[in-house]
């Protein structure tokens, strides 16, 4: 990884892509100290002490919430509004074709996006501002405009900056400043352990465990991420005029992870919000049932969060690599795959073959993200918050990041390759 960042540093324009992408992280990072006016900081601090689902929504947003800055709703609502489309592209015919058709079609499906993304984040900056009560000591019409105008125009901007860090930068943006607000958290988690330390709470062997099971953790991602099956294709030879094309043998590569990060993001978001609209009405009973049954962190909510994660890792699996397509253009190219029949046949067969991955790659993820939830038990290291589903995001991403660079280094260096 090292080698490939100073590698990646003596090439002008990917010395350009990665200093921009770092000074929108920083610009993501002095937001996030940038407060709502009118909020008592102090109520919210609070409220992250006696509630294990916002405080990891604080992880999640990189300390914002905590400060209740503008940026306090982090990339949510995007990322729900993203769902949404995604799922409403199966349903609604003209989304679908929208999406056949190329750079074109995504770019419309982007930009409703973008509408869905301000709707819904004004949705919610009015439920936060209803629910926080005496966080907000000086209620009335211009703190509410001002207040839901903060709130969305932060998630905006998110939003934003997180499509030019994907233009012109290097990785994909909004997963990008998910990981700067994770890894932002790391010197609060470990002040956090210390002070444990120094109360006597926990030992020293707990910490050790805590760091045995983070490096086997690390350890099966990375595994996991970059596993894959490697389907054997053979092309028959083609005789044109006075040349032969083909009769090569080569692979399809699926891997086990085909989805990545996304279903984990996905399915968090999805279960963040009813419940975080829950905690804004204490007094309701039907609320206060809910959050004791479905609160973050209790058995039915890990049960359902496990279940979306998988569906999720299906869904995408599904979007991203089409069975049919790849058998229609092997056939189309003279391949085959040794020992099943080009056509619907092999179609069938990579479908089997990426559902059983699916299936695998999903209950790791699972796993994975409910890990927190144990890790609590056998440590005695209470609020965990930097657990599975982090370090699952952030070496997903690094991974993720580290391939484009070495794809655009590889670019720019065949003609090296070529001469070897």
């Amino acid at each position: 990884m090292l080698s490939t960042l100073s590698n990646a540093l003596r090439i002008g324009e990917l010395r350009k892509k990665l200093l921009y992408t770092l000074m929108m992280l920083f610009v993501f990072r002095l937001g996030v100290h940038v407060p709502v006016p009118g909020i008592d900081v102090a109520a919210i601090r609070k409220l992250l002490e006696s509630q294990a689902f916002v405080a990891f929504f604080d992880v999640i947003s990189g300390g914002a919430f905590k400060n209740f800055s503008i940026f306090a709703m982090s990339i949510t609502p995007y990322i729900n509004a993203s769902i949404i489309m995604q799922l409403l592209t199966v349903v609604i015919p003209t989304l679908e074709q929208w999406a056949k058709e190329g750079i074109e079609g995504r770019k419309r499906i982007v930009e409703f996006t973008r509408y869905l993304t301000v709707v819904l984040a004004f949705i919610q900056a009015t439920g936060i501002y209803f629910g926080l009560g005496a966080a907000i000591p000086n209620k009335g019409i211009v703190t509410y405009i001002v207040f839901v105008t903060s709130l969305t125009a932060g998630t905006a901007f998110l939003m934003w900056l997180g499509e030019q860090i994907t233009e012109k930068g290097i990785g994909n943006g909004i997963s990008l400043l998910i990981f700067a607000g994770i890894v932002s958290r790391i010197p609060s988690a470990l002040a956090n352990i210390q002070k444990l330390l120094a109360a006597g709470s926990i030992n020293v062997l707990n910490v050790l465990l805590l760091v045995v099971i983070g490096a086997l953790v690390i350890a099966g991602i990375v595994f996991i991420q970059e596993g894959q099956r490697r389907v054997p294709v053979q092309y028959a030879k083609r005789v044109v005029g006075r040349k032969v094309y083909g009769g090569q043998s080569t692979h399809i590569p699926i891997k086990v992870n085909q989805a990545g990060v996304i279903p984990v993001i996905f399915a968090s978001s999805l279960l963040m919000f009813p419940v975080q609209i829950a905690q804004y009405f204490p007094t309701n009973r039907f609320a206060q049932w809910f959050i004791q049954w479905f609160g973050w962190g209790s058995f039915l909510n890990t049960i359902f969060f496990a279940l979306l994660i998988i569906a999720f890792t299906f869904f995408y699996t599904a979007i991203t690599f089409n069975p049919v397509d790849v058998a229609d253009n092997m056939k189309k190219y003279g391949g085959f795959i040794p020992g099943i029949r080009p056509g619907r046949p092999t179609a069938e067969f990579l479908n089997r073959i990426m559902m059983r991955l699916a299936l695998a790659g999903g209950v790791f993820l699972a796993l994975i993200s409910i890990l927190p939830n144990f890790m609590m038990a056998i440590t005695k290291i209470q609020n965990v918050y930097f657990g599975g589903t982090a370090l699952l995001i952030v070496i997903g991403v690094a991974l993720d990041t580290m391939k484009q660079m070495e794809a655009q280094m590889l670019m720019r260096h065949y003609q090296g390759f070529m001469r070897g």
